[in-house]
């Protein structure tokens, strides 16, 4: 894979997933290619690794459109992120550092600081939120459960769905981190494990209550 595929790759799927192309964008080479600055083909090579990944579609007419997740998609978005996340916060319990744990905990620091100022911060939320669940992912040391864990394509919906919480609902979402933290000084997989799927349960009623 080239550079400039890798480039177009990165620069489409940040823009999906910050939301900034929103669903239902017809997603055109040429208009791609002049945002990417590249030519068309690392363009083409690009969408059809999105297309891989279910971060883009492909009509029967061969035009491609940001999608727009059904109901039935979003639940099992969730449901698929919260069975692997479980299986890592369990695997991270048994193998974090004292300075993983601390990194985890500076993540959460700047999410609590994210829900406490004098408007929230959607994008540092999201931008901690991210590092802290990705960071569990690392410390479980599991390539296998990496790669699974990276098809599934929640980030544009989690984005949408920190929007939507109120304050009591951010401030669930950080004491859930801080009491996996309590769970991995104690080196409870169960317990890891418990929070995190109800942490992530959570935020699919918030998403399918208020509309994702």
């Amino acid at each position: 894979m080239s550079s400039a595929s890798d480039l177009a790759y990165e620069t489409i799927r940040g823009r999906i997933l910050s939301g900034a192309l929103a669903p239902m964008t017809q997603l055109k080479e040429e208009e791609l290619a002049e945002m990417c600055g590249l030519s068309r083909t690392p363009v083409r090579d690009a969408l059809r690794r999105l297309e891989a990944e279910m971060l883009v579609r492909r009509t029967d007419t061969q035009r491609t459109f940001v999608p727009d997740w059904s109901a039935d998609e979003v639940e099992e978005i969730f449901l698929l992120r919260g069975l692997l996340e479980s299986y890592a916060a369990a695997r991270a319990a048994r193998l974090a550092t004292a300075e993983e744990i601390a990194m985890l905990q500076a993540f959460n620091d700047e999410i609590e600081r994210a829900i406490e100022g004098p408007t929230f911060d959607t994008e540092t939320f999201v931008a901690n939120n991210r590092s802290f669940h990705n960071l569990i992912l690392t410390i479980a040391n599991s390539e296998r459960l990496t790669k699974m864990r990276s098809m599934i394509v929640e980030q544009g919906i989690l984005h949408r769905t920190a929007r939507r919480y109120d304050k009591k609902g951010l401030r669930r979402s950080h004491a859930d981190h801080e009491e996996l933290l309590m769970a991995f000084k104690a080196r409870d997989e169960a317990w890891a494990s418990a929070i995190i799927t109800g942490h992530n349960r959570r935020a699919f009623r918030v998403t399918a209550i208020t509309g994702a």
